[in-house]
């Protein structure tokens, strides 16, 4: 059960909606949602704005139903991925990823423009019947690859979950956080989905230039569980990956690898530093979205949200990646 309060930019109207989900064995929905409005004035209900009202609900849960199948039916069967790095949602699992809760990141609303309001996914979901509150792509697997030298366009690592997407007719988006030292390290996240929304803002930034690219795309970063020094200094405010540093972009017709040299800048570097001398203890969760900029773009959605526990740089692998072709 979900319960969200929100308010119309400019008015002082409260809506609260109630959500119960049961997607698992019967797929049925109860959607309620109540309107209330503070006024000196006694409310009167005439006959038509109960029918209005009743209608509007009606429709509502219908559109809310209709979504919710369609989301069912679309799901992509994640059993044929695998990567090194183990996949465990226990709360006290060790040197492994879990999916994140989206909703505990904030995200510009529909409203952004005017009034600068960032809410949690769901509400987004609930007030506009657009899924923000679900992801745009399914994190299939991760890969925690080290080497003596930066590893680049890791894609190439043999029957990766990008080759195994591309084989079954899907696309992929691969983020390669490329960790600097003596011991090269590179965390690999995979996100898949059965095909680009035409038009939509994801669909523009996987086709655009390095420039666009480099002026939308974010990461929202939280430490859950570590030492108070490392929460302040990693923080919990979105970061413009492609201004803060370097990300290369390698596109083929099935996915685009983002490789991210965290080492290209000096803040950066320092802040991993803390990271890595204690990343044993550390839970990360890391979200990954394009910026919305404009009413047409908002709400933002998330690409996808993941969670590294307590990650032992002994488990890194060396990739065997097939040669640049040139």
């Amino acid at each position: 059960m979900f319960r969200s309060e929100a308010v119309s930019c400019g008015e002082s109207i409260y809506t609260q909606m109630t959500l119960i989900l049961l997607l698992k064995g019967g797929g049925t929905i109860d959607l309620e949602p109540y309107l209330t409005q503070s006024s000196t004035a006694e409310p009167t209900l005439a006959p038509m704005a109960v029918e209005r009202t009743t209608t509007t609900r009606a429709a509502t849960s219908v559109g809310l139903v209709a979504a919710l199948e369609e989301e069912q039916a679309d799901q992509i069967d994640l059993s044929c991925f695998w990567g090194n790095l183990r996949h465990d949602d226990r709360d006290n699992a060790r040197d492994c990823w879990k999916l994140s809760d989206v909703n505990n990141f904030r995200v510009r609303s529909k409203h952004f423009c005017y009034d600068k309001t960032k809410v949690p996914p769901y509400f987004v979901y609930l007030l506009f019947m657009i899924p923000a509150g679900k992801h745009l792509m399914d994190l299939v697997a991760v890969d925690w690859f080290k080497d003596t030298k930066r590893m680049d366009h890791v894609t190439r690592h043999q029957s990766c979950a990008a080759q195994v997407a591309s084989e079954k007719g899907l696309f992929s988006l691969i983020f390669n956080l490329q960790v600097p030292g003596s011991t090269h390290y590179s965390m690999v996240f995979y996100f898949v989905t059965r095909q680009l929304a035409m038009g939509s803002l994801l669909q523009r930034f996987v086709d655009g230039d390095d420039e666009f690219r480099n002026s939308r795309l974010k990461l929202i970063p939280s430490v859950p569980k570590g030492s108070w020094i490392v929460r302040q200094s990693v923080g919990s405010t979105p970061c413009s990956l492609g201004k803060a540093v370097d990300c290369n972009y390698i596109r083929s017709p099935k996915y685009l690898e983002i490789d991210v040299d965290i080492g290209s800048s000096t803040v950066a570097n320092g802040v991993l530093g803390l990271v890595i001398a204690v990343i044993t203890t550390l839970v990360v969760d890391m979200a990954f979205l394009v910026q919305a900029n404009t009413a047409d773009e908002l709400p933002e959605r998330l690409i996808g949200a993941v969670g590294v526990s307590h990650i032992e740089l002994k488990s890194a692998v060396v990739p065997k990646l097939e040669p640049e072709i040139s």
